[in-house]
């Protein structure tokens, strides 16, 4: 007799909102948990880091205060302050998972889970931190193990956790590197960069494709990097780093560019290169469950090919996101249970956001992409300088692209960069999801004054109806 429904391995934001959900439908739930519920998202990755970047905004505020007619002397940062309420928000996230759980009566398991095979779903072994171990058996497992930054031995790009860091060093510095080098420019290697840049160290970002920000739209990409630059940031793009070599108290990348190699010295490095599912001394192999790239291969309901076994989140490959993961999450255990909401998973309508100073969001197809597919398009851009809400916040820099297929007014995407775009995104995401057209979006009052305005001005902008530019 199975000891549960559901036993869900990993308690990051993907597989405690499975559980959840699976408790809702009446399911005996358990969660096993190696370190902190809450997992990297609320403990290592989403919620600390937007901690940091706040305080860098509040940073560059004060600097900027004569800018809005006020006046404040001796403006400076205490690096362990700044630090400590960072994992202090972190703290009091993970506490409230954990009320979670009890509210939701699901069984909290402390341990390092494994695999072995089992009916009707794989055995889940915990071993506790003594070392003793214990069988559980389910009806359903789900895998939700996450992921970890990548890293090069070979070319010496492997965190120490003194001189190279991964995003977990970068969170708890024990001092501001006066020299900063970010290996990749993404999400994570951009916040960071545009965090420490703000503190004051001077940040040179490579990036091994040709331009920064590289899932975004090119035009919001060229912008982002003109406006990172005008507050003090180096890029090296279509470069690679061939070499890390560690001094002391320092770090000489060998970084080849056009053909031509240099040599960038820094007081510490970040590495922001990408992300490889956990997938390792789980049993996996044993079981037969497919793994390509070091991500678990799944269905639509998060089903890897194994009897009772599923599996959600950055473990199954990207966008590598934390809402992606609850969002599959929930979908995987409403298939379990044959809810009649159950739908497959979707990635076009999953919206990316880099907390960056400024902000960059998007949802769906980048206009290069759109046309690849296929699409004649129509496209609409409104720029923040037009906004009043956006001038009154001293806040002028931005724009706001929409793509919209000619025939058929369907929204193929959304791109944005500026101030809060990052809140601004989901009323795209909704019309996507909710299959509006432009006449629809065209037709919606939004409230003045806002930002949210220029979303209505850019659908107006791509249909030669634009009023306020």
């Amino acid at each position: 007799m199975a000891d549960y429904d559901l036993i869900v391995i990993g308690s990051g934001p993907g597989g405690y909102v499975a559980a959840i959900r699976a408790a809702q439908l009446g399911m005996k739930t358990a969660i096993v948990e190696r370190d902190s519920l809450g997992g990297i998202c609320l403990n290592w990755g989403c919620i600390p880091t937007k901690a940091l970047l706040r305080s860098a905004e509040v940073l560059h505020l004060a600097k900027n205060a004569k800018d809005f007619g006020l006046k404040i002397d001796k403006i400076d940062f205490d690096l362990d302050a700044v630090v400590k309420r960072s994992r202090n928000v972190a703290k009091q996230l993970s506490t409230g998972v954990t009320h979670l759980m009890k509210k939701n009566k699901i069984d909290v398991i402390m341990g390092e889970a494994s695999l072995k095979k089992g009916k009707p779903a794989p055995t889940v072994v915990v071993k506790d931190k003594d070392g003793k171990s214990k069988d559980y058996q389910a009806k359903h497992v789900m895998l939700a193990t996450g992921a970890r930054a990548r890293s090069i031995p070979q070319a010496g790009l492997e965190p120490d956790g003194k001189l190279i860091w991964t995003y977990r060093e970068a969170m708890v510095p024990d001092v501001t590197p006066k020299k900063l080098l970010v290996i990749g420019s993404g999400a994570i290697g951009i916040e960071f960069a545009s965090f420490y840049n703000e503190l004051g160290s001077d940040v040179t970002v490579v990036e091994a494709l040709d331009r920064i920000l590289p899932v975004e739209d090119e035009e919001i990409s060229t912008m982002a990097r003109k406006q990172f630059e005008k507050q003090g940031l180096k890029f090296h793009t279509g470069a690679q780093v061939k070499s890390l070599k560690k001094a002391k108290d320092s770090v000489t990348a060998e970084v080849s560019v056009g053909g031509k190699t240099e040599s960038i010295e820094a007081d510490r490095v970040i590495l922001a290169i990408g992300i490889v599912g956990n997938v390792e001394n789980l049993g996996l192999e044993e079981l037969g469950v497919k793994i390509e790239k070091t991500h678990v291969v799944v269905d639509g309901f998060g089903r890897t090919g194994v009897p009772g076994l599923y599996a959600i989140g950055d473990l199954t490959g990207p966008p590598w996101l934390a809402h992606k993961a609850s969002h599959e999450g929930v979908i995987c255990v409403e298939g379990i249970a044959g809810a009649n909401t159950a739908h497959p998973f979707d990635a076009s309508n999953v919206p990316g956001c880099t907390y960056s100073h400024p902000q960059v969001a998007s949802v769906g197809l980048t206009e290069a992409k759109a046309k690849q597919a296929g699409h004649k398009v129509k496209v609409g851009k409104f720029p923040f300088i037009g906004n009043g809400k956006a001038i009154a916040l001293g806040a002028g820099d931005g724009m706001i692209k929409t793509i919209f297929d000619e025939k058929t007014g369907e929204l193929l995407g959304a791109h944005m960069i500026g101030a809060e775009v990052t809140e601004l995104i989901q009323g795209y995401v909704i019309a996507r999801e909710g299959e509006l057209t432009e006449a629809e979006l065209m037709h919606t009052i939004f409230p003045h004054p806002t930002l949210s305005e220029m979303m209505h001005e850019s659908v107006l902008a791509a249909y030669g109806k634009v009023l306020h530019m």
